[in-house]
């Protein structure tokens, strides 16, 4: 997918849902409060798909919806519309959704001991549950052994300290 000199609404779009999105997303900046059905057939994409990306699009508030009588059918519809305005704030708060997770990784590896038979097929076991299987794999039976997480969790500091002085900058 490759989006280049496009508007930030349409590259958040295309993150979010690839290639349908993106063609919704530039149906919506062309043609202002359009409905569903005008979406479908400026896009190509089956309505059904259309929807769905207009609902995921209006539940992350990138979108709005007003709700309209069809004056021809007598039957309600909605008329959508890009708020672009919003493409910031929905930025920085998946941005902060990331560095909670990264932090709270980053707090469990440093409250933990890990140990692990060195197999990759094999998963890793903290103190508490190593001790509770006798320091033995259940998998494959061989002995659990730390792990020398500190590479993990300089890493995991590092993105920390990267992502914390990239949010003040804006």
């Amino acid at each position: 997918m490759k989006i280049e000199y496009e508007d930030s609404f349409v590259k958040i779009s295309g993150v979010l849902g690839g290639e349908e999105y993106i063609r919704v997303a530039r149906a919506l900046l062309n043609s202002e409060n359009a409905t569903d059905e005008e979406i479908a057939s400026a896009t190509g994409l089956k309505i059904n798909t259309v929807r769905k990306t207009l609902y995921d699009l209006f539940g992350k508030s990138l979108i709005t919806g007003v709700r309209v009588r069809d004056l021809k059918r007598g039957w309600f519809v909605y008329r959508w519309r890009a708020q672009r305005d919003q493409v910031d704030g929905f930025i920085d708060n998946q941005k902060k959704k990331a560095l909670e997770r990264l932090t709270k990784r980053l707090d469990y590896e440093e409250a933990h001991e890990f140990y692990s038979c060195g197999k990759p097929e094999c998963q890793k076991y903290t103190f508490e549950e190593s001790i509770e299987i006798f320091f033995k794999c259940p998998d494959c039976g061989e002995t659990l052994n730390l792990i020398d997480n500190s590479h993990l969790k300089e890493a995991f500091k590092w993105k920390v300290r990267q992502m914390l002085e990239e949010m003040k900058k804006t």
